[in-house]
C-alpha cells in the first residue's frame, strides 16, 4: 500500500484506488487517496516548516541535505528502476539511463546551483556625493504546490522539488494517479535523509474534486508550478487566480522537425525517429510533425517507415524491447482513436495504425504500434492537435520560409529541432521558430542549466539552472544610503 507523506510520517487513508499495470493490467499497488484534510495538514505542515526548522537551516545545510537526498536516490537505484517501469511500462533501459540518474542529478545541481548564484548589486550615485549601495537577496516563495506528469514520474518531480527545496521554499507535492510509486519511494529518501517534518509533503489523488483541485486552490498554497496537458494547466489558472499565486507551467506541445535536403540522411533518420518514438511518443518535446525537403521526401518517410517497423515492442524488463505500453489502456483508446481519424481525415499509414498482436499476456496491456502517416491537410486535426503516442505525420516543404511557417502555424510552441549540414541555415531558422527550445542535428539533449518552457499554449515561465530559482524566490532589494 501506497500512503501519504505529511508532516514527516506515513499516513494512510480511508478512500483508496488501483494502480494498473499498463504492461499487462495487473494490480500494481493499493494507492491512499489524500482527502481536503489531509491537503490542509499537509499544507500547514509545510507553513510550519518554514517558520520552523527548515526555515532556520543555513543555505550550506539545506544544500548538504539534498545531497544526502541525491545518494539515496542512488543507493536504491533498482527500486526506482523497478518503480518506474511497473507504473509506465517504459523499458528498464531507459528508466536505468535516463529517468533515476537525471532525478539524482537534479538534486545535486540545484544544491550547488543555490551556493553559487549571484544577486545584482549598484553603486548610485546621490545629490550629497556620498553615493548609495543597492544589493538584492533571495528569500522563498513560501508553500509550493508541485502537480507533476505520469510520462517520465521521477525526472520531473524532482525537476521540481530539487529547486523549490533548495531555494528554502516548503513542498506539497502530487504526482500522477497512473505513477504514484516512485514518488512514494522519494518521500521514503527524502525521509532517511532527515529533512524537518514539513520541508517535503507527497499526496495522492486525482485532479477535478480531489487532491489536484483542494492543492491548487488552497489558500495557503504561495506558488504552484506544473508540468502536463494544457486544458488542465488553465484548470489551474483559474483555481490559482483568486490568491494571485505565482505559477509556472510547461503544458503541451505539437513539436515539429525540420529536415533539410543536405542533412546527414542516415543519423537524422535515426535522430528523427528517436524523438517520435522515445518513450513511447510520450515525452512533451517528442516530434509528431516532421516537415522535410522535397527532393528527399520520398526517401525520408520509406526510411522513416522501415524504423516505425523494426522497433522491438514488448516486456518492458527485456533487454531486447525498444519500446513498451501506453500508459493506460485509457489512453490507448485516445491515441487509437487519433489513427482512426487520420484515416477519416484522408492519412496514409506509411507504418503501424493498430494495435500488435504479442500472442502473451501483454495482449491485456495498453500496447500501440508506433506510427508514421502522410497525407494529411495542415488543417487536419491530426496535424494540429496533441496525440501523445508513438505517430507522426510526415509532410513535404520547398523553401526555408515555407517550413518555418509550417512550424509556427501551431497553437503550441515548446520545441522544435532542425537537421541539416549547414549551420548558418540552422542559425537562421533556430532563431524564427517561436519555440521554447531548438535543437540542431540532435533531440532531447539537455543542460539542465539553461532556460526550459514554451510559448503560446505550451507553458508560461522557464525552468532550469538560475530560471528555476528565479520562480522559486522572492528577491527583495536593500538600498543603503552611505
Amino acid at each position: 500500500m501506497l500512503g501519504n507523506y505529511v508532516d514527516g510520517e506515513f499516513v494512510t487513508s480511508e478512500r483508496r484506488f488501483d494502480k494498473l499495470s499498463p504492461v499487462d493490467g495487473s494490480r500494481v499497488a493499493v494507492v491512499c487517496e489524500a482527502d481536503r484534510a489531509l491537503v490542509d495538514r499537509a499544507v500547514a505542515a509545510a507553513r510550519r516548516a518554514i517558520r520552523g526548522d527548515w526555515g532556520r537551516l543555513a543555505m550550506a545545510e539545506r544544500a548538504a541535505l539534498l545531497h544526502k537526498v541525491a545518494d539515496g536516490i542512488e543507493r536504491r537505484f533498482d527500486e526506482f528502476v523497478a518503480a518506474e517501469v511497473a507504473d509506465t511500462g517504459k523499458p528498464a533501459a531507459q528508466a536505468r539511463t535516463l529517468d533515476i540518474p537525471r532525478g539524482a542529478a537534479n538534486f545535486r545541481i540545484f544544491a550547488d546551483l543555490v551556493r553559487n548564484v549571484p544577486t545584482e548589486s549598484f553603486h548610485t550615485d546621490t545629490a550629497d556625493g556620498a553615493g548609495a549601495l543597492n544589493y538584492a537577496v533571495r528569500h522563498p516563495l513560501g508553500v509550493v504546490g508541485v502537480i507533476v506528469p505520469w510520462n517520465l514520474p521521477l525526472l520531473l518531480m524532482t525537476w521540481k522539488v530539487a529547486p523549490a527545496l533548495a531555494a528554502g521554499n516548503a513542498v506539497v507535492a502530487k504526482p500522477s494517479e497512473e505513477t504514484p510509486s516512485s514518488a512514494s519511494l522519494l518521500a521514503e529518501v527524502i525521509h532517511e535523509a532527515a529533512l524537518p517534518p514539513g520541508a517535503f509533503n507527497l499526496l495522492h489523488g486525482y485532479g477535478p474534486d480531489s487532491t489536484g483541485e483542494f492543492l491548487t486552490s488552497h489558500p495557503g498554497i504561495d506558488a504552484i508550478t506544473f508540468t502536463g496537458e494544457t486544458s488542465t494547466g488553465s484548470a489551474i489558472m483559474r483555481a490559482a487566480a483568486p490568491d494571485v499565486k505565482a505559477v509556472s507551467f510547461e503544458l503541451g506541445g505539437k513539436n515539429a522537425a525540420i529536415v533539410f535536403a543536405d542533412a546527414d540522411f542516415d543519423s537524422t533518420v535515426d535522430g528523427v525517429s528517436r524523438a517520435v518514438f522515445a518513450n513511447c511518443g510520450q515525452v512533451c518535446l517528442c516530434a509528431e510533425r516532421i516537415y522535410v525537403q522535397r527532393p528527399i521526401f520520398e526517401r525520408f518517410v520509406v526510411a522513416l517507415g522501415g524504423k516505425a517497423k523494426a522497433l522491438r515492442i514488448g516486456d518492458p524488463h527485456a533487454a531486447t524491447t525498444d519500446m513498451g505500453p501506453l500508459i493506460s489502456r485509457v489512453h490507448r483508446e485516445k491515441v487509437l482513436s487519433y489513427y482512426q481519424l487520420a484515416r477519416e481525415e484522408g492519412g496514409h499509414f506509411v507504418a503501424g495504425g493498430g494495435v500488435p498482436e504479442l500472442c502473451s499476456p501483454l495482449d491485456e496491456g495498453a500496447y500501440v504500434e508506433p506510427t508514421v502517416i502522410t497525407g494529411l491537410a495542415e488543417s487536419a486535426r491530426c496535424v494540429k492537435e496533441e496525440i501523445f503516442g508513438p505517430v507522426c505525420h510526415v509532410a513535404p516543404f520547398d523553401t526555408i520560409e515555407q517550413a518555418v511557417a509550417l512550424v509556427n502555424d501551431s497553437r503550441y510552441g515548446l520545441a522544435a529541432s532542425i537537421w541539416t549540414r549547414d549551420l548558418r541555415t540552422a542559425h537562421h531558422v533556430a532563431q524564427r521558430l517561436e519555440v521554447g527550445i531548438v535543437w540542431v542535428n540532435t533531440w532531447f539533449l539537455r543542460d539542465l542549466r539553461t532556460p526550459f518552457g514554451g510559448v503560446k499554449l505550451s507553458g508560461i515561465g522557464r525552468e532550469g539552472g538560475v530560471h528555476s530559482l528565479d520562480f522559486y524566490s522572492e528577491l527583495t532589494n536593500v538600498c543603503v544610503k552611505l
